[in-house]
């Protein structure tokens, strides 16, 4: 597997949060770790596939920490990492932006 070289910052930061789900993942979490299913109703419309697949790659980039409680039946919790904590912090402000912008945002057409 080849090394992947960045050209900036912001290059690297999407690398590691692009997409369309990850954002909305990582948002839901900043409140406490949630579990699964509590996950999947807090990003909606994501498929269950979906959401596995992003959480594997969130998992293996570092950005959450996954935790299996050897319990019946079985509890898996998903949290961010300090990793994950500080990309939330720095998305806050293009959340603010987005919001402020909301409605001239959904008339481009």
């Amino acid at each position: 597997m080849t090394k992947r070289t960045y050209t900036c910052g912001l290059d690297a930061a999407i690398a590691v949060m692009g997409g369309k789900w990850k954002g909305l993942i990582l948002f839901s979490l900043g409140e406490g770790p949630l579990r699964f299913g509590e996950l999947r109703r807090a990003v909606a419309g994501i498929s269950e596939r979906m959401l596995i697949l992003q959480l594997r790659e969130m998992e293996h980039s570092g950005l959450i920490h996954r935790e299996a409680h050897h319990q019946v039946p079985p509890k898996v919790e998903y949290s961010l990492t300090d990793f994950g904590r500080s990309l939330n912090a720095a998305m806050a402000p293009l959340g603010e932006w987005g919001e402020e912008n909301l409605e001239r945002i959904e008339a481009i057409p």
